[in-house]
């Protein structure tokens, strides 16, 4: 059996509104390993944004323990959370949040050379990416010259650029229409189970959660297997 990547342990999450508390998440376990694609699953306001922020160690969960890679998180300081981050974890989200003033190929070098990778190296790996993706001819445009197609698909390439060995994405096509939705969606599996990741995606769309490895959805704050 391929090893852990993610394991979240009784994670409980509540918020306060005024004198009440709302408890958005209850006791949710989950374990991802290598390869793995789960779908995340569930109506709006559920609380699955709120489970990708705490697995991406975004945000801190009121209980329970999060594991990246063997390596537990619950008593990191900010600056072991930015790495774990940096070394670990791809970011993928309903908007593209590109850089409007940069290139394609920019928009993914940047990310590469923050982490450390030489400029040279940062550009090829950057070229690799988009032309996996499709997009070699398009690597000089600027995200305003880009399809919304093209710039989620330059988003994933961004989210993959330093090797990351788990990917959290929320939503990364619900603002696109189905057959772009449909394209950009076969991309990111490809590459996902090429590069071996795990992968924790949040879906509203039952005929893209059905082409990952398994479902769970997550209802009135608990998480239940489909």
């Amino acid at each position: 059996m391929s090893n852990p990547v993610l394991r979240l342990t009784g994670i409980h999450r509540s918020f306060r509104q005024g004198r009440n508390k709302l408890e958005v998440l209850r006791g949710i376990d989950l374990t991802l390993r290598e390869g793995e694609t789960v779908a995340l699953v569930g109506p709006s306001g559920t609380g699955k944004s709120t489970l990708l922020h705490i697995a991406g160690l975004l945000e801190k969960p009121n209980e329970g323990d999060v594991e990246i890679c063997s390596e537990p998180c619950n008593g990191f300081n900010d600056a072991d959370r930015t790495r774990v981050r940096r070394d670990h974890l791809g970011f993928v989200y309903q908007y593209h949040h590109l850089l409007p003033e940069f290139t394609a190929l920019e928009n993914i070098v940047i990310p590469q050379i923050i982490s450390g990778r030489p400029r040279p190296e940062a550009r090829e790996r950057s070229r690799e990416l988009l032309d996996w993706m499709g997009l070699g001819e398009r690597a000089s445009h600027r995200p305003g010259k880009l399809s919304g197609g093209e710039q989620q698909r330059v988003a994933i390439a961004r989210a993959l650029a330093n090797g990351p060995k788990l990917l959290l994405a929320d939503e990364p096509t619900g603002n696109l229409d189905p057959h772009t939705a449909a394209d950009v969606f076969s991309v990111l599996l490809k590459l996902t189970k090429g590069a071996g990741l795990a992968a924790l995606i949040a879906t509203h769309n039952p005929e893209l959660a059905g082409r990952m490895d398994r479902t769970v959805r997550l209802d009135e704050g608990v998480l239940i297997e489909e």
